[in-house]
């Protein structure tokens, strides 16, 4: 994959995110940030960062809980060591860091 292609695809997936989170209905703020960052920040002040790695062409996440790293198989974004997919893992950390149960399709 060419390193625009993967930029194109990063930033389509951020913007899904951004989207899924803003219709969770999750009390955050879900904020774009400038070069294919996002930060998701609850009311404790604690964040979920979600970023576009060009060099390694993966979305890494970072959150209370650990970092992870994704890369695109097929049309899913899964988790470098255990296979879990994007938005699953997602779902967890932020229902872990809101305290709301949440999941994000």
């Amino acid at each position: 994959m060419t390193p625009s292609d993967f930029e194109s695809l990063a930033d389509r997936m951020l913007e899904r995110i951004a989207r899924v989170v803003e219709e969770s209905g999750v009390e955050c703020d879900c904020e774009p940030k400038a070069s294919g960052v996002l930060e998701i920040e609850f009311a404790d002040g604690s964040r979920i960062v979600v970023n576009r790695h060009s060099a390694a062409q993966e979305i890494w996440v970072a959150a209370k809980s650990g970092g992870y790293h994704f890369r695109p198989v097929g049309s899913a974004w899964v988790d470098t060591r255990d296979k879990r997919e994007l938005l699953a893992v997602l779902s967890e950390l932020i229902t872990e860091q809101s305290g709301s149960a949440v999941v994000l399709r």
